[in-house]
């Protein structure tokens, strides 16, 4: 069984439940102990340590498809085998003789087929997707396979049958990210530009097991994903064991390259609930360390082009990440005032989102200024520097995330991050601060209705039923990702069974995590388009524009990456005009809202020109009448209660 989600509640607790290296009943898939290398202190000055210059050689590739290839002949599984490195360059695609040719995705719980529900995808796309996620979600403090995202994007928390009427998962819509149509993602290219990350997935992100990230020394180097079954699902039922086909390949491919036991999802407590890495077990393996590529290639199978992502017929090598060439680096002292920086370059040396000023001024008056830009991103990476991490091991690292900032057209103004975070979250930080932009325009409904689906359209007119206001959508609330989340949940309030689906969600009967609401309605002819261009229908890929709603500029509309329904964003007024907006993602929910929240207060302390939004219009100041003398509100941020990391403060976001 398979699938993705759930929310955390008002105070997040994260727990020291040790990750044991044994048996899989704890999802820990035991066998070989792999310690954690103790990371060098940061250089003198600097708060973090950057990743140590690891990276999968072209030997290391071979190596894990021949272990992942004797895996699956041992269980008479033919598979697709995918790997990557940490920044989504696929280093080689396997195809086993005789493996499926697709997958399919399961349908609504009602038998519908809405989005991406239905649909059917080459199995090489499933496993590049899967290996993209089981990197993209890891780093030297957390290794995230795809069955833990399965078990952080679904309706409730931890999915099961028992849990029903918890909240949803704290990345519920994770999956609608690094989209195949997003603006940020790369795409495969030649020349400087070859290795520059973060690619794009032809999925999005994965909640199928049989993801995993391959580690080399204690540095997350990259990924393995396996598409055997021609099921791409999720795991609706993590309570109980499954034996997965793809998980047992993908696991074995890791041999060698295992993710350090201390910092494997099953080692991580969120509410008090460990998650989940693997059902699998190393100890039930086939002997596979002696395998190798020269008996795999082509006696098993051979290596096939991927359109649009894997062009050659020989393995790669993986991009050293922290590299000109990963486009991942350290940012120079003129890029940003803070050495532990790191920014998006396009391998050549010119950072890809600079600080600049906002492009609005016709319509807010006066838009954010360079100065303003770089205050508000030195003061959110200043709280970042402070914080407790919510996901990270050991237990009081500091949190590690990537921050976005945008102008109300969506257009960055700057992105920057610390050394090792998890690369998903670039992605998502602009798709945050995107969302929290676009749905507090005045302009919102509008553009919305002007989309050329009607599926679109219709969720305006839904919104204004739900808030029995004709002219809701148009700026008069202030909306944080939180509450946008709030309004997108299959449920309303969130996990309450019996009650009416969020105004931006689909009715449970026709939820999934392929299918959303508002979200995933955006995105569905970008995805149509990737299909026809992935299987050669067309030669015509998707834009790098996600959604169809109208420009406000010449190629730029405000949703380019598509929209993001988990917390994390705040929009930025200068007094009561929405000039922007900041996105924060790459640790817990509540710190991620932290950062962005406490960083904008404290800019506009220092700079008094702009700031959070006014009390008054603050989506947590509409509250919903639930009947029977019962009413609720949306929430806007929720802060953690203690912090910071060699500091008793504490409610440090109240009254701001």
């Amino acid at each position: 069984m398979k699938a993705v989600a759930v929310a955390l509640s008002f105070l997040l607790v994260l727990s020291a439940c040790g990750g044991s290296s044994g048996g899989s009943s704890g999802g820990g898939g035991g066998g070989t102990p792999t310690p954690t290398p103790t990371p060098p202190p940061p250089p003198a000055g600097l708060v973090y340590s950057a990743p140590a210059a690891e990276s999968l050689s072209v030997a290391d590739v071979q190596k894990v498809l021949a272990q992942a290839a004797a895996q699956a002949q041992a269980d008479g599984k033919p598979a697709v085998v995918a790997v990557t490195d940490r920044v989504g360059n696929v280093l080689a695609v396997l195809r086993m003789t005789g493996a499926a040719a697709t997958v399919a995705i399961p349908r609504a719980s009602d038998g519908s087929a809405q989005d991406a529900q239905g649909l059917t995808f080459p199995a090489e796309a499933a496993a590049i997707a899967k290996a993209i996620t089981g990197a993209y979600l890891s780093s030297g403090g957390n290794a995230f396979s795809t069955r833990t995202a399965s078990m952080i994007v679904q309706q409730h928390f931890p999915p099961a049958p028992s849990t029903s009427g918890l909240e949803s998962g704290p990345l519920f819509g994770v999956q609608f990210s690094q989209l195949p149509c997003s603006d940020l993602a790369a795409r495969l290219a030649p020349g400087p530009a070859a290795m520059i990350g973060p690619k794009r997935s032809p999925l999005g992100l994965s909640a199928d097991p049989g993801g995993f990230p391959l580690y080399k020394n204690g540095v997350v180097v990259g990924g393995i994903g396996v598409a055997s079954d021609g099921v791409y699902g999720f795991d609706a039922n993590v309570l109980d064991i499954d034996s997965d086909g793809d998980e047992r390949i993908g696991l074995a491919g890791t041999v060698g390259f295992e993710a350090p036991v201390a910092v494997r999802a099953n080692g991580i407590s969120l509410d008090g609930t460990l998650l989940r890495y693997t059902d699998a077990d190393y100890a039930d393996l086939a002997a596979v360390s002696s395998a190798t590529y020269a008996v795999t290639v082509p006696a098993l199978g051979n290596l096939v082009s991927v359109t649009g992502y894997y062009s050659t017929a020989s393995v790669q090598a993986g991009a050293v990440y922290g590299s000109e060439a990963s486009g991942l680096r350290r940012a120079t002292s003129a890029e940003f005032t803070n050495g532990d920086a790191f920014v998006l370059s396009d391998g050549s040396g010119s950072n890809r989102y600079p600080l600049r000023a906002g492009s609005d001024a016709a319509e807010v008056g006066t838009a954010i200024s360079v100065l303003e830009a770089q205050r508000i991103l030195e003061q959110a990476f200043a709280v970042m520097s402070r914080a407790r991490a919510q996901i990270r091991r050991p237990l009081d690292s500091l949190a590690q995330v990537t921050i976005s900032l945008v102008d109300t057209r969506g257009v960055p103004l700057g992105i920057v991050r610390s050394p090792d975070a998890p690369v998903f979250g670039i992605d998502v930080s602009l798709q945050k601060a995107r969302s929290a932009a676009f749905l507090s325009n005045a302009s919102a409904a509008t553009q919305l209705l002007a989309d050329p689906s009607a599926d679109v359209r219709s969720f305006v007119p839904a919104t204004r039923s739900f808030f029995a206001d004709p002219a809701a959508l148009t700026g008069r609330v202030a909306f944080s990702d939180r509450a946008i989340g709030n309004l997108a949940r299959p449920y309303f309030p969130d996990g309450e069974l019996g009650r009416p689906n969020g105004p931006l969600s689909r009715p449970i009967a026709k939820w999934s995590p392929f299918s959303t609401g508002l979200q995933s309605a955006l995105v569905l002819t970008n995805l149509a388009q990737h299909l026809n261009f992935l299987t050669g229908a067309s030669l015509i890929d998707t834009p790098a524009r996600c959604s169809f709603i109208p420009e406000v500029a010449a190629g730029q509309n405000r949703l380019q990456n598509g929209l993001q329904i988990f917390p994390g964003a705040v929009p930025i007024y200068r007094g009561s005009v929405l000039v922007g907006a900041i996105g924060v993602s790459g640790d817990g929910i509540d710190q991620d809202d932290m950062i962005a929240f406490l960083g904008l207060a404290n800019a506009s302390a220092a700079l008094g020109t702009l700031g959070n939004a006014p009390l008054s219009v603050r989506a947590d100041a509409t509250t919903f009448d639930l009947g029977s003398g019962r009413t609720t509100r949306l929430r806007y941020v929720i802060c953690p209660f203690a912090p910071f990391v060699g500091s008793d403060g504490q409610n440090v976001c109240q009254g701001l």
